[in-house]
């Protein structure tokens, strides 16, 4: 049975993968700044695009994106300020979720656009 790295790391080559076909380039992948990490970071269309990904085997507690918490998002933001102020970026910048369940009879893959937004 895969551990949470093993499962961490296949959610994310499904986004990635998703992210992709869907036109978006990708510019970072399990971006680190301190204690903190963003799974990807990419851009379409002049936005930088944050994006959280969680994977589940079921729904059965709730869908993958419920498990992003209110703390996990400050967490989000306060590492995209880090990344947009040492990279210079100037453009609007969002905050996705790509919901994944994954298990043996069933692949659902939910990208969430503008899932949450900083707040004052």
């Amino acid at each position: 049975m895969p551990n949470n790295t093993e499962k961490g790391i296949a959610g994310e080559k499904i986004a990635l993968e998703h992210l992709i076909k869907s036109g978006y380039k990708i510019l970072e992948k399990n971006w680190r700044h301190q204690h903190l990490e963003i799974d990807i970071i990419a851009c379409i269309n002049s936005t930088l695009v944050v994006v959280e990904v969680k994977l589940r085997a079921n729904d059965f507690f709730g869908n993958p994106e419920e498990f992003v918490t209110k703390n996990k998002q400050k967490k989000l933001i306060k590492a995209a300020d880090f990344y947009i102020k040492e990279n210079n970026i100037f453009w609007e910048t969002r905050f996705d979720i790509i919901s994944i369940i994954e298990n043996p009879n069933e692949l659902k893959v939910d990208h969430i656009e503008g899932a949450f937004y900083p707040t004052l």
